[in-house]
């Protein structure tokens, strides 16, 4: 057999690349057992370059994309036969589904194990309520690798709002926790001028220490690499108070290597940022995590 040559190698890869970004319908799969919420994910993110496909259980889902190539799949988390929990883990098992995006769309309490459970195996979750059309529609553009100036003039707004909106923000209470006052400076002047409240904490003992003081407090930004107390401790330590179990928290590190997401998470981190911290995408966090 001839050994194909570097260039034939390169071939392969550009054409793959070329095969992926190729205008193409686009597959998604709605995995919900209430028709009426069916009807209404379809209504929602429905038009020519997306292929829908139903699953009302998890047997029924896991028999399609065994079948059929998804590009992203929406789950409820309550379904009649399986939880979502188990039909994640049947995912992870099979090396051609965990590639998969996976987007929770869920009404339920999440406690915090169950949360960091599914933040290590879904890529995105998000809760029913108010502005959930619109972070769905958001998060499924992302992983459907839509163009949003091509969407419906009334989808472009829906999409603009989420993201350009700071009422979630607006007097909203946040720690900053940093050992470097000129990311503590620019922090605080970018949440500022976005009307939130920055208290600012430059180790991780104050952080812990001011929780005391301010019970109100809605978010955390720590930094990861930090002496003494590290982010990792200071993330372990909030969750370790049970008002503060479902605090959102965002740690942001400058060392963006493999593994580190999933580290900042099973420490308890509701997110993840990695310096240089681009601007639009901690405010696109934030506001998402302080969406009421």
């Amino acid at each position: 057999m001839t050994k194909p040559t570097s260039t034939e190698g390169l071939e392969a890869v550009f054409n793959r690349i070329n095969e992926f970004i190729a205008p193409r319908v686009r597959e998604l799969l709605v995995v919900e057992d209430d028709a009426a919420e069916r009807l209404s994910i379809e209504a929602l993110i429905a038009a020519s370059d997306i292929r829908i496909s139903t699953a009302a259980g998890g047997g029924e889902a896991l028999e399609l994309m065994r079948a059929k190539k998804f590009d992203c799949v929406i789950l409820d988390l309550k379904l009649p036969d399986i939880s979502g929990f188990d039909l994640l883990s049947e995912v992870q098992r099979d090396e051609r589904l965990r590639d998969i995006p996976i987007v929770v769309f869920t009404g339920r309490d999440l406690s915090p194990e169950e949360e960091s459970e599914l933040r290590q195996r879904a890529k995105s979750i998000v809760i029913k309520g108010v502005q959930s059309p619109e972070r769905l529609l958001d998060e499924t553009a992302l992983f459907l690798h839509r163009v949003i100036a091509d969407l419906p003039e009334s989808k472009q707004r829906m999409i603009e709002k989420l993201h350009d909106s700071d009422e979630p923000l607006r007097d909203r209470k946040v720690i900053v926790v940093d050992d470097d006052v000129r990311n503590i400076f620019a922090l605080n002047s970018l949440l500022e001028r976005h009307g939130m409240n920055v208290i600012t904490a430059t180790n991780g003992q104050d952080a812990i220490n001011l929780l005391d003081q301010h019970p109100d407090v809605a978010l955390i930004l720590t930094d990861v690499m930090m002496p003494e107390m590290d982010g990792y401790e200071v993330i372990r330590r909030v969750r370790e108070i049970p008002s503060f179990r479902m605090l959102p928290i965002i740690a942001l590190t400058a060392k963006a290597m493999k593994g580190d997401r999933e580290k900042c998470l099973q420490a308890g981190a509701s997110d993840y940022v990695a310096k240089p911290v681009n601007t639009e995408q901690l405010l696109s966090l934030v506001r998402m995590w302080l969406q009421p």
